[in-house]
């Protein structure tokens, strides 16, 4: 008997190394022994291809749609195979021969010469999607490397209709290359494995011996009794898990049109490590990806998706998390918008301590901006403002005096000594036109290195922009668009952050726009508002793995950028938190691109994530268990406007919450989830 059936690929490899001695040749099939596809059919790759020739077909003015191209795409291809079949053995098509008939028929204004250049465009764009659907079988590419150690000849064999140009292609891009003598396809000869007639071709081409032959694949009639036939021995590859791994998704597949919670349950599925990708991680690592990157990459998504809705052409991240979320935009972003959709990304060195005080120079410092100063805890009085907005106390003391104010009045509520007078002497200082004057003249500079600095960015070459933070007040918005609101060409600010906190106003304007996507305080979503619970944790994953940056200073005819120094104490803290959290980020990175290949697959947007997203937070934010936030919290998380004061009890209290109690007392005492999931809720119903 020279056909056997395993049913694990260890196995099969095991054997295989075994009987090396026995064979000179082996032959592999492509898909489903060498390589396997996330999606459990592969015809579900045609629908993307469709659609990326409607949008070509919308710019010449044609009126294709992505379901006409799909069917008449299948119908050639059915017209190719027949007439194929009457002059060769077997019904195959070509893949370069149909499509160019399909497109002749849908760019009937085309020459032969842009036809031509349009299937290369359009080939590129089917194989890259293959492409990122393929996964090499570990076992079977070890297999594969260690025959080829041990001079084996190694032949790749489908039946399938793309040519095997194309197919070196694919297998190039899966790093398999090195290992491979030749490629056959049906698609060259019309001769195929299943009919058994492609058997005498591959030998007579490469000149080899059945009896020292041994051929490996997956289809009992293809791979196994057909070659046994011409007397090769053969070896078939029945996976259960492999085949229960695509009935699974086949049965979310057919569940997600109907309820939205499994379109997010399905885009999980497709974004899961398999084979060589599914080794041991950190659990951080797990974390990210299974937790942080569909919460961030779908934020991103939606992001772009806002921007292509409104024609901007530019769009700006800032704040040290935006470092990140730019990195997920160029992993996903070009697969999610392959026709070039999406607008110009780039990072902007901003951060609420550096505009803090270029945002006074025109309009001097108003009461909001006064407010964010003490709205941690730990600011208490005047000199906590100068150091939040850059400036030098001492010019400052007499007009004090002038209002009947000291360096040491307590200016918060949140510290004892606080008295209604000093709110009020406060408030008369700010209305104090000569004061006001004292503080445009000591930002003054600051402001115009900004702008410097802005312009170098080509920040002022567009009507419109789009600017991108993890949140939660918008503060970093508000005082860039304060510090350029003078400026003619200042652009429009579209403002798209992670999530918007309420409980401080922020000044929107038809010019001045901010909206949240997992959380917006305008619009009630009870499930988002969860994430209020953990933005330390969320901050803190996301921030650059660099000290923060302080300010900006004019430097001759040009501008510097200054950065905490990196041995300061804070900068350390930091530096330390990156390096725990790095696992974590990788696994954001890794599932970026694995996300938006399968949101283009099935052609989704952001909003249709939303519930499987909402019920991530409820079961991951407000019902941690202890390990979790033992794993996750925050070890050093800074507050670059905190100040070092400590508030009265009743203030410090407001901290506590889940994510803010120890893992002991979460063991001991696991009814706390409910109580603080309670408490969040009264508190949002409430507002």
């Amino acid at each position: 008997m020279k056909w056997r059936t395993f049913h694990n690929c260890k196995k099969l490899a095991a054997e295989c190394a075994k009987i090396s001695d026995t064979f000179d040749v082996v032959s592999l099939d492509v898909f489903d022994t060498v390589l396997i596809r996330r999606v459990h059919n592969p015809d579900l790759l045609k629908l993307p291809v469709a659609r990326f020739i409607a949008a070509r077909a919308a710019s010449a003015g044609s009126r294709w749609t992505a379901e006409n191209i799909l069917r008449f795409r299948n119908r050639t291809e059915k017209m190719h195979r027949r007439r194929n079949g009457r002059t060769y053995p077997d019904d195959e098509a070509s893949y370069p021969d149909f499509m160019t008939d399909v497109l002749s028929r849908i760019f009937q204004d085309y020459s032969a010469a842009d036809i031509q250049n349009l299937l290369l465009e359009v080939t590129d764009y089917e194989l890259a999607l293959e492409s990122r659907m393929l996964v090499p079988r570990a076992a079977i590419r070890d297999l594969m490397a260690r025959m080829h150690r041990q001079g084996k000849r190694i032949i790749l064999l489908s039946d399938m209709y793309l040519p095997a140009t194309h197919i070196k292609r694919l297998i190039a891009a899966a790093g398999l290359e090195a290992f491979v003598d030749g490629v056959v396809s049906s698609a060259d000869t019309c001769h195929t494995k299943a009919s058994g007639t492609a058997w005498p071709l591959i030998r007579e081409r490469f000149q080899l011996d059945p009896a020292r032959w041994l051929h490996i694949g997956d289809n009992p009639i293809s791979d196994g009794l057909r070659p046994m036939e011409y007397g090769l021995r053969a070896a078939v590859l029945r996976d259960p898990a492999e085949l229960a791994r695509k009935a699974i998704i086949g049965r979310y597949w057919d569940i997600a049109p109907k309820r939205p919670f499994w379109r997010g349950r399905l885009v999980q599925q497709l974004t899961l490590p398999l084979e060589a990708e599914n080794a041991p991680r950190d659990p951080l690592y797990v974390a990210g990806h299974n937790f942080f990157a569909p919460l961030f990459c779908a934020f991103i998504q939606h992001v772009a998706e806002q921007c292509r809705q409104r024609k901007l052409k530019r769009i700006y991240f800032f704040a040290r998390e935006g470092e990140l979320l730019l990195q997920i935009w160029n992993k996903a972003v070009p697969t999610l918008f392959p026709a070039g959709q999406a607008p110009a990304a780039q990072y902007l060195h901003v951060s609420r301590m550096a505009l803090a005080g270029p945002s006074c120079a025109i309009r001097g410092l108003d009461s909001d901006n006064a407010a964010i100063a003490f709205l941690p805890a730990t600011s208490r009085d005047i000199r906590d403002l100068c150091r939040v907005f850059g400036l030098d106390l001492g010019p400052l003391v007499p007009h004090l005096r002038r209002h009947g104010l000291h360096v040491e009045d307590v200016l918060s509520r949140h510290h004892a000594g606080w008295e209604l007078t000093n709110g009020n002497r406060f408030q008369r200082l700010l209305d104090d036109p000569v004061f006001q004057d004292e503080i445009k003249h000591q930002t003054r500079d600051a402001n115009e290195a900004l702008q410097r600095y802005l312009a170098s960015e080509h920040f002022f070459d567009q009507p419109d922009v789009a600017v991108v933070d993890i949140g939660w007040l918008g503060t970093i918005q508000r005082f860039l668009f304060q510090a350029v609101a003078h400026r003619h060409d200042r652009p429009r600010l579209h403002g798209f952050v992670f999530a918007l906190a309420g409980r401080f106003p922020f000044p929107a304007s038809p010019d001045n726009r901010i909206a949240g996507y997992v959380f917006d305080r305008t619009n009630f979503d009870f499930a988002g508002s969860l994430i209020m619970t953990a933005r330390d944790l969320f901050e803190e994953v996301a921030r650059a793995p660099r000290p923060g940056l302080l300010g900006y200073r004019l430097k001759g005819a040009g501008f510097d950028l200054e950065f905490r120094q990196q041995d300061d104490a804070f900068a350390r803290n930091e530096s330390a938190q990156s390096a725990y959290y790095a696992p974590l980020r990788e696994g954001i990175l890794d599932a970026a691109g694995r996300y938006a290949s399968a949101m283009h697959l099935l052609d989704y947007e952001a909003r249709d994530l939303k519930p499987w997203l909402n019920s991530l937070l409820v079961s991951r934010l407000a019902f941690p268990r202890a390990d979790e936030v033992a794993l996750l919290r925050h070890v050093h998380h800074m507050d670059d406007f905190a100040g070092h004061h400590t508030p009265l009890k009743r203030f410090q209290k407001i901290q506590a919450g889940t994510w803010n109690t120890s893992p002991l007392r979460l063991r001991l005492m696991p009814w706390i989830n409910l109580w603080e999931y309670g408490k969040h809720a009264v508190c949002m119903l409430r507002q």
